[in-house]
């Protein structure tokens, strides 16, 4: 198992610093010190909410104060493989809603696409402004090993957890000052500014002059509220629901004390099927009626396009390389983890023989439900899944369980390893008709809390952390 800090006698020079830092610190004040950072979270309201859930309802994510550290080499690695998984995500949408190339060159099956929900066929034929679907890319990458990243899932529609990598970095700065006097980190607070001028770039062909941009929230039910609202407020932008915009004459507007506004980009965060009561969902009272008609006559731009999510879903994940190859004749500069079909009959038959030792995941499942790790289920639990395969095969993949990267933590009042994952965030817009792809330095370390475990995910238990790189080595 590949720990992040390396052992005591042969620190990695990344983590040397920190090292001493925990050293000279002591468990117990650090202890303290976590426990000012929850107070301050709570101050803030920096919450998440649990769908179907008694007790709390709004919970703090755990919040860890040993960060995540990369070099900066480790870092232009990784992000030379989001740039090219970024571009080949966006050019497999365009190419499924119009030529089917890579259908027809029999590289993924016709029915993987077609017969998916997650396949908008009102959106075929569709151009979104400068080509691009998937504005912000959520990209989950795990680490085995020195230079082994392997990328967990992609996450093309509406990624959330960009707030906390801001958030656990000014929590960090205001706790620990001198630890960014010493380390030369690199800042992540320009994110704000980055993803105003990504979607500014992105303005539609009918916007003149400065685009007016919003935030579409579902409302202060949805457990990224908070995102929603601290992402406005950090562009300076509006934070909308449906009922505060509609459409005319194909234009869409915004009310406001000072009359109807037109409004030319929106970075909604409702899934495709609220979107609009007259296209999807007609009992829907999140959306806004006529919005489609207004995104296909090209008068406002949706961040990310309806339909995007056909390039986040788990079987057509496994095709990701094959994409890197047939649309850029390139090799994938980033591994995927393997995977075990379950729609193909051998590969099936692998999976049902060794369910105790594979991470079974649902297709459409997120958020760490619909999913099962092997060796740390029971029988039961295990024959409910084999059950569920046979009945639904196309709906389940398989993966190795691998030995997931540690990182230092605190955990009950001790220093401990727990197995860590990254979300880095890719902001895909355009320049002179091209287009481009930025990166923060940084994302989001998730956790997981508990001694031995591998789900990281918020809704199951799992922690946060800050994400350094380093200006060097």
């Amino acid at each position: 198992m590949f720990d992040e800090m390396g052992p005591s006698a042969a620190v990695r020079t990344p983590y040397k610093t920190i090292n001493t830092w925990i050293e000279k610190t002591g468990a117990k004040i650090l202890q303290q010190k976590r426990d000012e950072a929850e107070t301050i979270f709570r101050k803030v309201g920096i919450t998440f909410s649990v769908y179907g859930e008694g007790g709390d309802p709004e919970r703090l994510i755990p919040f860890d104060i040993f960060p995540r550290i990369f070099t900066n080499s480790e870092w232009e690695t990784l992000s030379k493989g989001i740039d090219q998984r970024a571009r080949v995500l966006n050019r497999f949408i365009w190419d499924v809603y119009h030529d089917a190339e890579i259908i027809k060159a029999g590289i993924i099956p016709e029915d993987l696409i077609y017969q998916n929900d997650a396949y908008l066929p009102a959106m075929k034929g569709i151009d979104p402004p400068q080509g691009i679907y998937s504005h912000i890319i959520g990209i989950d990458i795990v680490r085995t090993g020195p230079e082994e990243f392997y990328v967990l899932e992609d996450n093309c529609r509406t990624p959330s957890g960009v707030s906390y990598m801001l958030e656990n970095r000014e929590i960090m700065i205001r706790l620990f000052p001198e630890l960014f006097e010493d380390n030369h980190v690199l800042p992540v607070d320009t994110y704000p500014s980055q993803l105003r001028e990504t979607l500014r770039s992105v303005k539609p062909p009918l916007c003149e002059g400065e685009p007016t941009i919003v935030v579409l929230t579902p409302g202060p039910f949805n457990s990224a509220f908070y995102e929603h609202g601290f992402l406005a407020d950090e562009m300076g932008v509006e934070l909308v629901e449906g009922p505060d915009l509609y459409t005319e004459d194909g234009l869409v507007y915004m009310r406001t004390t000072c009359g109807p506004q037109r409004v030319d980009v929106i970075y909604r965060r409702i899934d495709d099927k609220y979107l609009d009561p007259q296209r999807f969902d007609p009992d829907s009272i999140l959306g806004v009626p006529g919005l489609i008609d207004a995104f296909e006559k090209g008068s406002v731009t949706l961040i990310s396009a309806p339909g995007a999510g056909i390039a986040d879903d788990k079987a057509v994940y496994t095709y990701v390389p094959d994409m890197v190859r047939f649309y850029f004749d390139e090799e994938p500069i980033l591994s995927n983890v393997p995977t075990w079909k379950c729609s193909d009959a051998a590969e099936r038959a692998h999976v049902l023989s060794k369910l105790d030792e594979l991470v079974v995941k649902e297709v459409h499942g997120s958020g760490g439900y619909g999913l099962l790790i092997g060796p740390h289920a029971t029988d039961e639990q295990r024959a409910v899944f084999a059950k569920a395969i046979e009945k639904n095969p196309k709906g389940y993949i398989a993966q190795p369980t691998l030995d997931l990267s540690t990182c230092p933590t605190l955990a009950k009042g001790d220093i401990a390893p727990r197995h860590v994952d990254l979300r880095p965030f890719a902001l895909v817009g355009s320049k002179n008709g091209e287009m481009t792809v930025s990166l923060t330095p940084g994302g989001l370390t998730r956790v997981a809390m508990r001694e031995g475990s591998l789900v990281v995910n918020s809704s199951q238990g799992g922690g946060v952390k800050d994400t350094w790189v380093l200006k060097g080595e």
